[in-house]
Formats: structure tokens, C-alpha cells, sequence
């Protein structure tokens, strides 16, 4: 038998204890290969894991070093995506460069989006010009079309044989709404003002400029009115003060009342203690007060004040300021008594400087002889002047005649005079400035005597009775004497037709004195008494076109603040829009609610809430409050007091929106504004 141990013999086949054994081995390969396989595979994520990695944090960097912070980074194996939104198709280009620069640039997958195109807003157009005696010069951006050209034309006309500055940018957009009017408004100021800075835009318009005398700058400021209707405009207009010499003060109380014929102040504090002096004395209405350079001392206000009162007193006369002399002529009824006393005491109070020659009246002489007298006649229509009376030689006729046919019209001069060689020293100077005098009139007349000239008429200048009085006083010398007698024909002034503000914001100062505006208690409805004095204020208005008033509405304390709040700008409003449908020009006016906020009066007594609750009209900064030849009450702000019953909230209007009531930076004038959000400011 054969042994068990011994080998299988090569060929054989295996017996049936072998099959285990090869499974098992079978089952061990298998496994062998699986763990390889696993091995390997796990070897593999662990590559490709560490080669996103890296490659994910070599293009971050890069991209975030350049400042790409709106791109994203991805990686799937060796893909690298880029994903986001590019400011730009340039700057999502040089993102992929970036990231092809540290990478192999086949592995980058673009994912990245770009910003869709914004639409480009307009420019702003605006131009400056500025004028003067050298050039002018235009700075600014225009739209593309006849604008650049239209603005040259204009430069060109004024500055033919001066320099022109075009600095004017165009732009392919449309104009702006209110652009052509405003140009059209500039370009007109442009051709107007030889020294003048015009700033025009969409939203208006804005004029600084120089007059070289008070009347052009109000010649000025009414052609800009007539011209911007509807438009929003500030103008600023500065004019020299003029220098008078001599510097002239003229005061007459008479059977006529009390009354200027020329005043001259150095600065506006003096001008207004002078006035406040004659309003004293008996002046009604307003006076005219020219603020000039020139002031022989400085206590001219002073001087002048002290002497009106001292006329006051007399109760009749006249008092001339020719300088620091002064001369007054005490009336026909004043006693010496009176005389006596009341020019000591002017003497003793007037400051060193001034000279003081006081008369009264000298009594009529009973003569028969013939008076030595001249007289001139200027004629209505025609103004034909006629001279007749008595001149010294055929010299002194030959030189009278010449100037009054320089002065009038060589085809407009009669003479009718008579020689005379006893006729008093300084007769002909007398006749000659007594010719000037009326020559400042449109019609009138002179007598030259002896005692005194008298020069009566009409004028359309409110300064020709000024300029009369200080020309007899710097002719006639101290202790002379002479009467003007000058009416102001308000259809002989070409400028009369179209008021400064101060004239419009003076006559809605007259209406408001005397009337009241009314509300229904509690609401802020116009009562039927109150469709009188909107007429009035309607009339008031006339011709002041764009004119920048504020309608300022004001209430007691009763109620809530927030009610009376509203109530006040509901009243404002309702006088805005009452004053609109009587066809006044409201585009620069300003409906302001200040509630309880700037009372005048007490609020603890029922007359002091009567007072309160009122309508006030005030002139707006950024245009002239008065010319410089002419004085007014200082105060531009016009009260009309609300007669009604104790302010209540109106129903509806709690909680209002409020607004700023501020003048805009664009000047553009609001018709229906809110209430202030701010607590009110104290009128100035």
C-alpha cells in the first residue's frame, strides 16, 4: 500500500481534501486584489483631493491679490470653474487670464456672468458767463444744437474789438425742461449788464451785477423782471453810492404840512433816525432819503434831527443843510419868543462843525415900484420856454439866452427880458441857476427876486425836488432863501410802470394797516369780509411779476401745536391761492405755516390772541429789499391780522408732511409748499 505522505505524482488528479485548499487560496487572491483596488483608489482621491486643493488656493490667491474679490473659485478634480459677476466683459477677460496664468488654462471652465450695461445719466448743463470791460468769457456744458452757437453770437456783438473766452462743452443729450427759457433769460441779462456774472441751468437762473448809479440798477432790476416772468431768477444788483456835493438837507413845515424837499444821509442807521425825526415833526406817508458819500461829519444825523425838531416846534419855516452851514427861516406866524428860545437851544445842542444863520420872516415892504424880478415858463406840451423880466446888459442876455437854448432847444427859447444894470449883486448867477432848476422839471416855473427864487412844477423824477434844493443851496450861498415847489407825476417816470419789490411789498404793507383777513373759526376758509382786501392785495400786486414774497400764516396758542400748525400753513395757502385766482403772478411766492411758533403778543389775553392770529407778507432774501435813492419804513414784513375766533385743528390735516421752507438752492419757486418741519424763525 501505498504511504499517504508521499507526493502526488505530477499529472495526477487531486484528491478531495485539495478543493479547500484552493478556495481559500482563490479567496485570499481576491481579497488581495480588492485591497489593492482600494488602495489604490483611496491613493487616488487623496491625489486628486490635494490637486483641487491646491489648485483651488493658487487661483484664489492670485485672484484676490488683483483685487477680483467678486469671483468665485471651484474645483471638481482637475476642472477649476470660475463663477460670479464681472463688473465688466474686461475685467471677467482678464479674470481668466489670472487664473490661466497659475493653471493650465484647458482645466479653467468659465462660469462667469457680467454686469449688465447701466444706463448713462445726463450730465448736468449749466454755463457761467461773466462780462466786464475787457472780455467776456463762457465756461460750461451745453446740449448739442444751436445753444454753443446762439451764445457765441451774442458774446460776439458786445465784444467785437475785445477778447472772447469760449470754454463751452457739449453733450449729445437732450435739454433739460426749463433749460431754453433760462438761457434765453441769460443771454438777455448778458446783452443788459456790462458787468454781471450770469450762472444759468435747468433750474434757473442767477444775476450778479454792478450799476454804476442807483437809477440803472433799477433799470436794470426792471428789464430782468419784465424778461423772467414765470421763470425762477435771483438777482443781485450793486450800484455806488453817489457823492453829493454839496451834502443837503432841506425841511419845510408849511400850510401844506410837513415834507422834505431834499434829504441826504451818509449811511442807512443815519437815514432812518432822520425819517423817525420827521415822522416826529408831521411827515405822512414815505419820504425819500438819499444815502450818499460826501457827509461833512460824521453827526450828521445828529445835526439834522436837532434842527427838524426845532422847526417842528417853531411850527413853521424851513431848514437847508448845505454842508455843516445851515440856514433856517422861521414861518410868518412864529413869535420872537418862540424864535428865541427854541434857536438857542439848536445853537447850544448842534455838534461844533455846524453853522448856524437863523432869521424870521422879514415883514412886506409897502412899495409902488416895480418888482426887479426874472421869470421863466416852461410850457406843458410843448415845452416852449418863454423868459421875461429884467437882466443887467446885453452880455449877461446874450449868455442867459444861449444857455436856456442849450438847456431846452434852440427852436423852444422866447426872450422877453428887459435891461436893467440896478439890478442887485449876484443877479445873474441867480438867474442862471434858477434856469438849471427848471430845467429838471418836465413843466413849471421861476421867479428870481431880490429875497428868494421860487421854483415850482412837475417832474417825473422823485429826486428832481433833492436836486433843486441842493443845486439853489450850493448857488445861493448860507442865509439865502428859496422856495421849490416840485410834484411827482408818477406817469412822467419811465420806470415808474414797473414797481421794485420794496414798492410792491410796500403797498401790501398799506392794504394790510388798514384791513384784516378773515377766517372761518377754526378753518382755514376765506370769510365773505375778506373779498375786499384780496382785491386790494390783488391791485397791490400789480406789475410786481415773479415778485419772492412769503405768506407767512401764524396762530395763537390754543389747541395742539401740531393743529395750529397745520392751520396756519392750510391759511397760508388759502391766501396764495386766493391771490393766484385774481390773476396775481404767484410763481415766486411761498405759502409758510409757522403755527404758534412767533407770537407778537401775549396768548394769555384775548386781544393778545387776536393780534396772534394773523397773516404777515414778507419780502424773501436774494433780491433787493430798496433801491439806494429811496428810503422806506425799515420793516418789509406786511401783517394782516386773522379776525376770527380761537384756532382749533382742522379736521384731517393732523400729522401733516413737513418741508423745509427754506429758500432752495436752485431758486426754484414753489406755488403750493408745506409746512416747516423746523421750529419757526423769528421774522428779521
Amino acid at each position: 500500500m501505498a504511504d499517504l505522505t508521499d507526493p502526488i505524482p505530477t499529472g495526477s488528479t487531486p484528491g478531495p481534501q485539495s478543493a479547500p485548499k484552493r478556495h481559500s487560496l482563490a479567496v485570499l487572491a481576491l481579497a488581495a486584489f480588492v485591497l489593492a483596488a482600494g488602495v489604490a483608489l483611496s491613493l487616488s482621491w487623496t491625489l486628486a483631493r490635494a490637486v483641487e486643493v491646491r489648485s483651488s488656493a493658487v487661483v484664489t490667491t492670485r485672484l484676490l491679490a488683483e483685487g477680483y474679490t467678486w469671483a468665485k473659485v471651484d474645483t471638481d478634480g482637475l476642472i477649476v470653474s470660475l463663477s460670479g459677476t464681472a463688473p465688466t466683459e474686461t475685467l471677467r477677460f482678464s479674470a481668466l487670464n489670472l487664473a490661466g496664468s497659475v493653471i493650465d488654462a484647458s482645466r479653467l471652465q468659465d462660469n462667469l456672468d457680467v454686469e449688465p450695461a447701466k444706463i448713462i445719466a445726463a450730465p448736468r448743463f449749466s454755463v457761467e458767463i461773466l462780462r466786464n470791460d475787457d472780455e467776456v468769457q463762457l465756461i460750461g456744458l451745453v446740449p448739442d444744437g444751436e445753444d454753443k452757437d446762439r451764445l457765441a453770437e451774442a458774446t460776439k456783438a458786445l465784444t467785437e474789438d475785445q477778447p472772447q473766452t469760449d470754454m463751452l462743452q457739449t453733450a449729445a443729450y437732450p435739454a433739460p425742461e426749463g433749460w431754453k427759457p433760462a438761457l434765453d433769460l441769460g443771454i438777455v441779462a448778458l446783452k443788459l449788464l456790462p458787468h454781471s456774472k450770469i450762472s444759468v441751468s435747468d433750474a434757473g437762473v442767477v444775476i450778479n451785477a454792478i450799476a454804476a448809479s442807483a437809477a440803472e440798477k433799477r433799470a436794470f432790476e426792471a428789464a430782468i423782471a419784465t424778461a423772467s416772468r414765470g421763470l425762477s431768477v435771483r438777482v443781485t444788483i450793486s450800484a455806488p453810492r453817489p457823492v453829493l456835493t454839496p451834502f443837503t438837507l432841506r425841511f419845510v413845515v408849511d400850510g401844506d404840512g410837513a415834507r422834505f424837499d431834499a434829504c441826504s444821509a451818509d449811511t442807512e442807521k443815519a437815514r432812518d433816525r432822520i425819517l423817525s425825526a420827521a415822522r416826529i415833526a408831521g411827515t405822512q406817508g414815505r419820504q425819500t432819503c438819499t444815502v450818499g458819500l460826501g457827509v461833512p461829519s460824521p453827526r450828521w444825523a445828529e445835526a439834522t434831527s436837532l434842527a427838524i425838531t426845532s422847526l417842528a416846534k417853531l411850527g413853521g419855516g424851513t431848514v437847508t443843510f448845505s454842508d455843516a452851514d445851515i440856514t433856517l427861516l422861521a414861518g410868518s406866524d412864529v413869535t420872537q419868543a418862540a424864535f428865541d428860545r427854541e434857536i438857542g437851544e439848536l445853537r447850544s445842542a448842534l455838534p461844533d462843525v455846524f453853522s448856524l444863520d437863523a432869521q424870521m420872516p422879514e415883514k412886506a415892504a409897502a412899495t409902488v415900484a416895480g418888482p426887479v424880478e426874472f421869470t421863466a415858463s416852461l410850457a406843458v406840451e410843448t415845452h416852449r420856454v418863454e423868459l421875461r423880466g429884467r437882466l443887467t446888459d446885453d452880455r449877461v442876455q446874450a449868455a442867459v439866452a444861449s444857455f436856456a437854448k442849450a438847456r431846452f432847444g434852440a427852436d423852444k427859447v422866447y426872450v422877453a427880458t428887459v435891461l436893467d444894470p440896478m439890478a442887485p449883486d449876484g443877479w445873474p448867477e441867480r438867474v442862471l441857476a434858477g434856469l438849471q432848476s427848471l430845467a429838471k422839471l418836465d413843466h413849471g416855473t421861476l421867479i428870481v427876486r431880490p429875497d428868494t427864487v421860487e421854483v415850482a412844477g412837475t417832474s417825473g423824477s422823485v429826486l428832481a425836488s433833492a436836486d433843486i434844493s441842493q443845486l439853489l443851496s450850493e448857488t445861493l450861498g448860507q442865509g439865502k432863501t428859496f422856495k421849490v415847489s416840485v410834484k411827482y407825476d408818477k406817469t412822467l417816470d419811465p420806470l415808474a410802470a414797473l414797481p421794485t419789490p420794496q414798492d410792491c411789498i410796500d403797498n401790501v404793507h398799506d392794504v394790510a394797516a388798514s384791513k384784516k383777513i378773515s377766517f372761518d373759526p377754526g378753518s382755514a376758509e376765506l370769510d365773505a369780509a375778506s373779498i375786499g382786501i384780496m382785491d386790494a392785495l390783488a391791485k397791490a400786486l400789480k406789475n410786481c411779476n415773479g415778485i419772492k414774497i412769503e405768506i407767512g400764516g401764524h396762530t395763537d396758542a390754543q389747541g395742539s401745536a401740531t393743529g395750529n400748525l397745520a392751520l396756519s400753513q392750510a391759511r397760508a395757502e388759502a391766501v396764495l391761492v386766493a391771490l393766484q385766482g385774481r390773476q396775481v403772478d404767484v410763481s415766486g411766492m411761498t405759502a409758510v405755516g409757522y403755527g404758534e411758533g412767533v407770537p407778537v403778543a401775549d396768548n394769555g389775553t384775548d386781544v393778545g390772541r387776536e393780534a396772534n392770529r394773523r397773516i404777515e407778507f414778507r419780502l424773501l432774501a436774494g433780491q433787493t429789499a430798496q433801491s439806494d435813492d429811496t428810503a422806506t419804513e425799515p420793516d418789509t414784513t406786511a401783517t394782516a391780522m386773522a379776525a376770527n375766533g380761537p384756532e382749533q385743528p382742522v379736521p384731517g390735516l393732523n400729522d401733516p408732511a413737513f418741508a423745509d421752507p427754506d429758500f432752495p438752492d436752485d431758486d426754484s419757486p414753489s406755488v403750493a409748499p408745506t409746512a416747516v418741519s423746523k421750529p419757526p424763525k423769528p421774522r428779521p
